[in-house]
């Protein structure tokens, strides 16, 4: 097990090395000169000729990109926290730490300061909506696959389809319409502080509502699909025939086989909730991870779109990682190499 951790945390680190290297060099490439695209659409000819010289901006690509990894890393000083450029970014933590990524030209802040506060936003409300998508895609999911073609099992199946074709901003306006317009019981934004008078957990329900809705149907129809064929496995006939009522023979027998396959579909919904609710964040003006992408990209704020990315990457490597221990955990027939 540990041979098997090593190999993938190395594989982790490579990957998290490749993707730095392709966003720090798409972001380079973009129009305008890399200081400029530092400092921002605002600063003055001065300032960005200054920092052009400090950032050393014309060597070669992989000297920058050593250079931008190594203030990451803590090994070298940031440079845009010279005196010497006149330009008064300080960072609380220091010119030299690990996990700098910068100054975030958006928000006039360190980009640490900015990102893990929205990123907890948005794993709070990522981590609602995963713990009811879980459970009513697991029983959608057994109650289809146990009587397949059935009255319930259409019924279901439509149900899931029909919620997984609607978009997440098509589902936030009906929502908003029926219950802040016509029925006003929930708050139609969630700002998360409660000066417009609703109490922040109300401001929840509509983004995690829209979140579920969404995605619960996707993952039943995967769990579906696994549950009918265990149930034409001969050791659930066999268990039938036996006369073993039908909830110990899910529970103990079909359940855990049938969620081998769907597992990593449930783990890929954990990138979608922390990368990929800009429309539902953007609806309600939450305050969360995927607005402050959109943000920084309409704004061309440099850093915090390299933090953003790496900090996405890293999610997906580690579900991935997760993912292969919870293969080894379900089916004890796969064996660590």
């Amino acid at each position: 097990m540990s041979k098997f951790l090593l190999k993938r945390l190395i594989m982790m680190l490579l990957t998290m090395l490749c993707a730095s290297f392709l966003v720090f060099a798409v972001c380079e490439f973009t129009p305008g000169s890399v200081a400029r695209k530092s400092l921002g659409p605002f600063a003055t000819q001065q300032q960005v000729d200054i920092l052009t010289e400090k950032l050393k901006a014309n060597d070669p690509l992989l000297v920058r990109y050593g250079r931008w990894l190594g203030v990451l890393v803590g090994a070298i000083s940031d440079p845009l926290q010279d005196p010497s450029t006149g330009l008064n970014f300080k960072d609380p933590r220091g010119a030299q730490y690990f996990g700098n990524f910068g100054y975030s030209t958006l928000n006039k802040l360190p980009v640490n300061d900015v990102i893990w506060s929205r990123l907890g936003n948005t794993a709070i409300l990522a981590g609602l909506a995963f713990l009811l998508i879980v459970p009513l895609s697991i029983i959608f999911g057994i109650l289809s696959g146990l009587k397949e073609g059935g009255v319930l099992d259409r019924a279901l199946s439509v149900v899931c389809i029909t919620f997984t074709s609607i978009p997440e901003f098509a589902s936030g306006v009906f929502l908003v319409t029926l219950f802040v317009i016509l029925w006003p019981i929930l708050p139609g934004t969630s700002p998360l502080n409660s000066d417009g008078g609703w109490p922040v957990p109300y401001q929840f329900v509509l983004p995690v509502a829209v979140l579920v809705i969404y995605d619960f149907g996707y993952v039943a129809r995967m769990i579906r699909v696994s549950m009918i064929g265990v149930m034409e496995r001969p050791y659930i006939r066999t268990a039938v025939l036996k006369g073993m009522s039908t909830r110990r023979m899910v529970l103990g027998h079909a359940l855990r086989n049938a969620m081998i396959a769907p597992f990593t579909v449930l783990l890929l919904q954990i990138n979608f909730l922390i990368s990929g609710v800009v429309v539902t964040e953007l609806v309600f003006a939450y305050p969360g991870f995927g607005r402050l992408i959109l943000d920084a990209s309409l704004f061309g704020d440099i850093a915090t779109l390299e933090a953003a990315t790496l900090i996405t990457v890293a999610v997906a490597v580690t579900t991935q990682l997760l993912g292969d221990l919870g293969y080894m955990l379900l089916d004890p027939r796969i064996r660590v190499r």
